[in-house]
């Protein structure tokens, strides 16, 4: 397959880490990266996290896994599913809402000499170059397969080779076995389809439909593969929403592809990925860890494109009754794989995210009225798109074995906080882009949460005191938790910043203020010696098994470099008292908690390597049923570590270890900038900004307190001295900043 670089050219353009990285200049830069299997995939299919091989274009998902003498292709579109509120979320009896396969592609080798290898796992392998997703797999001695789902349609190409001798093959195309669901296969004059729909008892009505067209092979379910002439395979699929004519436009689609247009296909296909990584770069003298960072920003490319509905729980899904219906879980799950997005300026990738939050708002507000009896809007721990509740309570397991985290049938497990944790990532968007559009488009919702705090905190003895709020699932009814002290302080400073940007509820920016100037203090505890942070103020004090007890330092950002030094102190404590660097819970949010309160850099580094080796061949974590939520943390902390701006003030290399060379371009920080630089043997250079609001910079003196020459178009214009500086911006301009 061609290429639009050369490996070779690849090679040299990866070794540029020692020149410097232009952030205007016209480089192509693609990641020289392979994912490794050298056996078959063990978590397939899975009612969790796949280790297979992870294809797909951001709405169409597909992976794949060998049992015996097939190959399985598992087929997921983000909009398919049994959506529905009229169930929820139980036991398996009752597991009936949530995401679907839309059909299965099982390929049988029935090459006699195959029964030798049956069993044997061994003789599977497959790479996967992370650039463009294109996955080859060896099967035995004989079958290679190569796959890749088209980036800029939904279609998915296959080649079937034999390479030493003829291979007897059969294709099947089925779904697992679901009564809700109607199916209809059959062949039409070019292709074999499936057609599964769901229509009954269901909030969104859905029908989709899969084909497999063979562009140079006679239509037949039995096929013997000439050892001189791959059989090519393209695959279409669309749901209803479509059009409800979805089955003749993939048949029309279809007879438009031929053998001879796949190399079309490939070109645009490999046009978008190439487009994709020049969104930034970072480029690291440490091959492992910048595979990892890589690969997490192919995973989430691969899964969330689709604006109105984004990945669930585990992204892939190839068990038609994925655990937790693979929702959309508000108390940290669906938040964490889109952390990292903004930093790395994949703001298409981050963009679904807001969907199902905002279309939720009508059930939010009438669960505030019913069950807490205040205005603004409450969640549930899990829903699904387009306002459905997957987790709605009818009589069934939960209900039974944990009445009090139930409430109006709600599954809150007694937490306030999963709308305030839902606005985290929304105010990362806004304060990494300054869009006003974006603004007016979440100030509705921002503006229902910070309505809720205000009506359901209580002001007694001279602080605001949040009562009946648990820290962890089920955890009673706490008071002050540190979660959610983060929580609501993030929701009034953005409430504040955005109302003022966009010149709207001015005359409440006051109140929000004195909120904010009023609220409890972090609750504290003595353990071991060190005063560390309390869980909660009363209630539950510490938890081995999560950590949530410095998730108000990150994601909530209550915490930064410029916090009291007493706090940074407590943080850090508690960051070595927790200890949880690997964690099932924990790790999206443990990293960037320690980065962000300037916990040793060098610590932080080496645990993020003990981190990778515990991953699978597709980034997703060993032995943890989760699945998306973990693909970016190394994504997320190296950036962390090479441009810090939270709080609008920017830090260059705030805590890489100083043995590490890197170099970076167009990373997105906080005030609507793009950043580049460079650091070499300790030093940094090519400091770079693009200002695309004209907003004032602040930034930390990179050189200490030496003088900084400010060059605007080339020219000198201006000097700043001091620890920090801040420079006025236009829209548009280009900065350079170099030492005196």
């Amino acid at each position: 397959m061609n290429r639009t670089i050369s490996f070779k050219k690849l090679s040299i353009a990866f070794a540029s880490f020692l020149l410097p990285i232009k952030i205007f200049a016209q480089t192509t830069f693609i990641p020289p990266y392979q994912n490794i299997w050298t056996k078959a995939p063990q978590h397939i299919p899975s009612r969790t996290s796949t280790d297979a091989p992870l294809m797909g274009n951001g709405d169409l998902l597909a992976t794949l896994g060998q049992a015996s003498n097939s190959l399985t292709f598992y087929i997921s579109k983000n909009d398919f599913g049994q959506w529905t509120s009229k169930y929820g979320h139980g036991d398996t009896e009752f597991d009936l809402a949530g995401s679907r396969i839309l059909t299965n592609i099982t390929m049988r080798f029935n090459d006699l000499k195959w029964k030798q290898y049956s069993g044997n796992d061994t003789l599977f392998s497959a790479t996967q170059d992370i650039w463009n997703g294109q996955t080859t797999a060896k099967f035995g001695q004989n079958i290679l397969v190569t796959s890749w789902v088209s980036a800029t349609q939904n279609l998915i190409f296959i080649k079937v080779a034999a390479q030493k001798e003829d291979a007897m093959l059969e294709i099947r195309l089925r779904a697992p076995d679901n009564e809700s669901s109607m199916e209809l296969r059959g062949q039409w004059d070019s292709a074999h389809y499936h057609i599964r729909s769901f229509s009954d008892d269901v909030d969104i009505r859905v029908s989709a439909t899969t084909a497999v067209k063979m562009l140079n092979y006679g239509v037949s379910s039995g096929i013997i593969v000439k050892k001189d002439k791959p059989l090519l395979l393209v695959v279409s699929a669309e749901n209803s929403f479509k059009g409800e004519k979805t089955s003749r436009y993939i048949q029309e689609q279809l007879a438009n592809i031929t053998e001879q247009s796949i190399p079309a296909f490939l070109q645009q296909h490999n046009a978008w990925w190439t487009q994709y990584w020049q969104k930034s770069s970072v480029v690291l003298n440490d091959t492992t860890m910048m595979k990892s960072y890589y690969q997490g920003l192919y995973t989430m490319a691969a899964c969330s494109r689709n604006p109105d509905y984004p990945p669930g729980l585990f992204g892939w899904i190839t068990n038609d009754r994925p655990l937790w219906n693979n929702d959309y879980h508000l108390n940290y799950n669906f938040e964490a794989p889109f952390y990292s997005l903004y930093a790395a300026n994949r703001l298409e990738q981050a963009l679904p995210h807001d969907a199902p939050i905002l279309a939720f708002m009508p059930r939010g507000k009438w669960y505030a009225e019913n069950v807490t009896h205040t205005r603004g809007v409450l969640y549930p721990v899990g829903i699904g798109p387009k306002g459905v509740e997957v987790t709605r309570q009818v009589d069934n397991f939960y209900t039974k074995s944990h009445p009090a985290g139930i409430e109006k049938g709600g599954m809150f497990w007694q937490q306030r906080s999963n709308a305030a944790y839902a606005l985290l990532n929304m105010g990362q968007y806004w304060y990494s882009t300054y869009d006003t559009a974006y603004a007016r488009k979440i100030y509705p919702y921002a503006l229902s949460v910070a309505e809720f705090w205000e009506d359901y905190m209580k002001f007694e003895d001279g602080r605001y005191i949040i009562y009946n709020d648990a820290i962890h699932e089920g955890s009673g009814r706490n008071t002050n938790p540190i979660l959610s002290l983060g929580l609501v302080r993030n929701v009034f400073s953005l409430m504040i910043d955005m109302s003022r940007n966009l010149n709207i509820n001015t005359n409440e920016i006051a109140k929000w203020e004195n909120i904010l100037n009023h609220i409890s203090q972090f609750p504290t505890q003595k353990r071991n010696g060190r005063t560390v942070f309390r869980y909660t103020e009363k209630g539950m004090a510490w938890n081995d098994g999560n950590g949530l007890g410095i998730q108000h330092i990150y994601p909530a950002s209550a915490i930064t470099l410029d916090s009291n030094p007493e706090l940074l102190a407590i943080s850090r404590n508690t960051i070595a008292e927790m200890n949880r660097w690997k964690d099932q819970n924990t790790s999206s949010s443990f990293f960037m908690a320690a980065i962000r309160v300037g916990f040793s850099g060098d610590t932080i580094y080496d645990k993020l390597h003990d981190f990778i080796t515990n991953l699978r061949p597709n980034g997703f974590i060993k032995d943890n049923v989760h699945g998306i939520e973990n693909s970016c943390i190394i994504t997320n902390a190296v950036d962390e570590m090479l441009c810090m701006s939270v709080g609008n003030v920017i830090r260059l290399f705030p805590s890489l270890p100083s043995r590490i060379d890197a170099s970076f371009s167009h990373l997105r920080a906080y005030g609507a900038f793009l950043v580049s630089a460079e650091r070499k043997a300790g030093e940094i250079t090519n400091v770079e900004i693009l200002s695309e609001k004209g907003r004032s910079l602040t930034m930390v003196n990179p050189w200490g307190t030496k003088k900084v020459k400010i060059i605007r178009q080339g020219t000198l214009a201006e000097m700043m001295s001091g620890e920090r500086f801040t420079i006025a911006t236009s829209i548009g301009e280009r900065i350079s900043i170099v030492p005196e």
